[in-house]
């Protein structure tokens, strides 16, 4: 399982001109899912989300967690971190989860954050073409993945 994550003052979805999530501080969280991946892949990367310390403290440094802050959670699907652009010009996603694994996987992924303790989790339509509005704090990406590739 694949994340990008991206710490923002607000960010939103928005599917046929309706929006259907938003947040306001905290992070937005791109995940795509593999085909390999279990309900272990996604435990990891609830875990490492909400305690990645990437907000600053009092003395500026980044040093609390989603948690500590109390912040938002926005989390859309996005097939495409898994897109393989290593052999010519259009990306293979052969690497990616059938959709019938990713969409329960991505639902076991958001039940994990909010038993977490996250009192706010908001999610994108799964398999929908979105409209991802953000204003990134920073900016601070990150990158996860439960492999550990990097």
């Amino acid at each position: 399982m694949r994340a990008v994550i991206q710490k923002v003052k607000k960010a939103q979805v928005v599917v046929d001109g309706q929006v259907v999530a938003q947040i306001a501080g905290g992070l937005l969280v791109l995940v795509g899912i593999g085909s390999t991946d279990t309900t272990d892949a996604a435990d990891y990367l609830a875990n490492k989300i909400i305690e990645l310390r990437i907000f600053e403290d009092d003395a500026g440094k980044m040093n609390l967690s989603l948690r500590d802050i109390q912040g938002e959670l926005l989390v859309v699907s996005q097939f495409t971190l898994y897109g393989d652009c290593r052999k010519g010009k259009r990306p293979s996603f052969s690497g990616s989860a059938r959709p019938e694994t990713a969409r329960t996987l991505y639902h076991y992924l958001l039940d994990k954050l909010s038993s977490l303790g996250i009192a706010r989790v908001q999610a994108g339509i799964f398999a929908a073409h979105m409209d991802v509005e953000l204003v990134n704090d920073g900016p601070v990406t990150i990158l996860l993945d439960s492999d550990k590739t990097f």
